[in-house]
C-alpha cells in the first residue's frame, strides 16, 4: 500500500467541473480518500465557469460519482464531498474582482501547499499561469500539473512552454501523461532493471523488433469537434506511444531519481531516425474507420459522427528505428486507432530466433521467444516459451505461456494511474512526469510526418469498424517478413 501522505495541499482544478475532472480525478482522490491516503484538511477546489456555489458542486459530484465510484462506501464519499469548493472564474480575465473570491479562499488558512491542475483548454495555460502569478497563487511550494495536449504542433507547443516558464520553474512544471502511472508501465523499468534475466539480451544482439499496440473499440462520439483537429498521431502517438518507446529503448539510468530517468528518455527521441520523404509512404499507414460491427452492434463511421466528410486520421500504424549501438536495425513497429476489434494496450518485445533447431522435423521454424507487457485491459506481463508437449513417442514442441498478472500475484486492488501521479505531484516526485525538452523533442520527431501527409492531401485508408484497422497496417509489418502480434488486437 502506498505511505499515506501527509502533506497539507491545497489542490486546485482549473475546468474542475469538465469531463477530465469528473470522469477521472475526483473519482481518483475518492478512492485515496477510502484508502486512508489522504489528509483530511486537505481541500479540492474546482475552477470553473459553472456558476456553483460549494453545495451545488458537492450535490452534482455526488451524483457523478455515483457512477463513476459506485463501489466506494458511503462514509468514505460524505468525507470526501466535505473537502470540494467551488469557485467560479473566467480565467480569460486577470481582474483582480475576477479572481478574488478564488484568492480569498485559497489564503486562509497559510502555510498549505498548493496544487494548480490545467485540466482544461491547453491554449489557456499561459493565461491562468500568468493571472495565477498575478494574483499571488504561485510560490515556491506550488505544483502547476499541465495536461495533454501540450499545443499542436512544435511551435505551439514551444509557445505555452514559453508562456508557463515565464512565471513557473521548470521543477515545478508536471506534464502528465497518463500512460507513465500504469502499473505494467512502472514494472517495465522493475523488469529490465531489478533482474539479471532480460537486460543482457535487451539489445539489438536479442531483440528482434518491438510492437507497442493501443487500441479502442470506441469512437471519437461527443469529441468528435475536438478530435477533428487532432487526430490519432497528434492524440495518440506523439505523447503515449512515444513515451513507452521510450521506456523500452532507454538505457539504465544511474540512479531512480527525478531527472535521470527523463534524461534517458530524451536520447532515445533525439536518436529516433528522422521520417521524411519517401519514408511517409514506406513507413507509415494513416486509417479513418467506416461503419461496422463492433462486439456484434452496428456503429457508424467517424464521418457519420462528424456529420462531415474528414481527412483526420482515426488510425496510425508507422515503422521507427532508433540510431544508437544498442537499438541499430531493430524496428519499433507502433499503431493505434479507435473503433478496432478489441480494447487492449500492449508492448511486445519479439526475440530473435534460436540460431540453430536440434529438434527433427521442425528445421528452423522453431517460434521465437516473446515478452507481452499488457497495460490494459488486465495489467501483466507474458513470456512466451517454447516447451515439451507431454507424453511418450518423441519431443513434440508446444508453446506456453508464463503468466503474471498483478490481480492475481498481488490480491490487491491496482491503483487507477491518476491516483499514483495526483499522489507524486503532491509530493513533488516529477520522475514519472515529461519534461519540457522531451515534449518539445517528440514534436519535433512527429511534424515532417504530419507536413507530409498535408502535402500529400490524400485521404486516410477507409477500415470497417470492429477490425484490425486498414490493410495497409498489416502490409507495413508483413513487408519485413513479421506479423502483427493479434493475441488480444484481433
Amino acid at each position: 500500500m502506498p505511505d499515506l501522505i501527509d502533506t497539507t495541499c491545497d489542490l486546485v482544478v482549473f475546468g474542475g467541473t469538465g469531463d477530465l475532472a469528473i470522469r477521472k480525478l475526483l473519482p481518483a482522490l475518492l478512492r485515496r480518500e477510502t484508502d486512508g491516503l489522504e489528509p483530511e484538511v486537505s481541500r479540492i477546489v474546482a475552477v470553473s465557469r459553472a456558476g456553483l456555489d460549494d453545495a451545488g458542486f458537492r450535490d452534482k459530484v455526488e451524483a457523478e460519482l455515483r457512477g463513476a465510484a459506485p463501489e466506494q462506501p458511503a462514509a468514505a464519499r460524505r468525507r470526501f464531498l466535505r473537502r470540494l469548493h467551488h469557485r467560479t472564474v473566467d480565467v480569460t480575465d486577470g481582474g483582480a474582482a475576477e479572481w478574488a473570491p478564488l484568492v480569498e479562499l485559497l489564503g486562509l488558512p497559510t502555510g498549505r501547499d498548493r496544487v494548480l491542475y490545467l485540466a482544461c483548454a491547453p491554449q489557456l495555460f499561459g493565461p491562468i499561469a500568468s493571472h495565477a502569478h498575478e494574483h499571488g497563487l504561485l510560490d515556491a511550494s506550488t505544483r502547476v500539473v499541465l495536461e495533454k495536449p501540450i499545443g499542436h504542433d512544435l511551435a505551439s507547443a514551444q509557445r505555452i512552454n514559453d508562456e508557463v516558464g515565464a512565471v513557473v520553474a521548470e521543477e515545478q512544471t508536471f506534464r502528465i501523461d497518463h500512460y507513465l502511472g500504469k502499473e505494467t508501465v512502472q514494472n517495465l523499468l522493475v523488469l529490465r532493471f531489478a533482474n539479471t534475466l532480460l537486460e543482457p539480451l535487451w539489445n539489438a544482439g536479442g531483440v528482434d523488433h518491438v510492437q507497442i499496440s493501443v487500441g479502442e473499440t470506441l469512437g471519437v462520439g461527443a469529441r468528435a469537434g475536438y478530435y477533428d483537429g487532432s487526430g490519432a498521431l497528434r492524440d495518440m502517438v506523439q505523447n503515449h506511444l512515444l513515451q513507452l518507446l521510450c521506456l523500452v529503448a532507454m538505457e539504465p539510468p544511474a540512479r531512480l531519481d527525478r531527472e535521470a530517468v527523463r534524461d534517458e528518455k530524451l536520447k532515445v527521441l533525439q536518436s529516433l531516425r528522422p521520417l521524411t520523404g519517401g519514408d511517409i509512404a514506406r513507413c507509415t499507414v494513416r486509417g479513418q474507420y467506416t461503419a461496422g460491427l463492433v462486439d456484434g452492434a452496428p456503429v457508424p463511421g467517424y464521418a457519420d459522427e462528424l456529420e462531415a466528410p474528414s481527412r483526420t486520421e482515426t488510425f496510425v500504424a508507422l515503422k521507427a528505428e532508433v540510431h544508437n549501438w544498442r537499438w541499430a536495425g531493430v524496428p519499433f513497429y507502433l499503431r493505434t486507432g479507435k473503433r478496432l476489434a478489441r480494447h487492449a494496450s500492449e508492448i511486445v518485445v519479439k526475440f530473435r530466433p534460436v540460431p540453430h533447431s536440434i529438434f527433427p522435423g521442425l528445421g528452423d521454424d522453431v517460434p521465437p521467444n516473446h515478452l507481452v507487457l499488457r497495460l490494459q485491459p488486465d495489467e501483466g506481463v507474458h513470456l512466451h516459451l517454447m516447451t515439451k508437449e507431454p507424453g511418450p513417442g518423441g519431443i513434440r514442441l508446444h508453446p506456453a505461456r508464463l503468466d503474471l498478472s498483478f490481480a492475481e500475484t498481488f490480491r490487491a486492488r491496482l491503483p487507477d494511474a491518476y491516483e499514483r501521479l495526483l499522489s507524486d505531484v503532491v509530493r513533488g516526485n516529477p520522475t514519472l512526469f515529461m519534461r519540457r525538452d522531451e515534449i518539445e523533442a517528440a514534436w519535433a520527431w512527429i511534424e515532417p510526418i504530419r507536413t507530409a501527409w498535408d502535402a500529400l492531401g490524400d485521404h486516410p485508408r477507409p477500415y470497417p469498424a470492429g477490425t484490425a484497422g486498414p490493410a495497409a497496417a498489416t502490409a507495413l509489418i508483413e513487408r519485413d517478413g513479421r506479423t502483427w502480434y493479434e493475441e488480444t488486437l484481433a
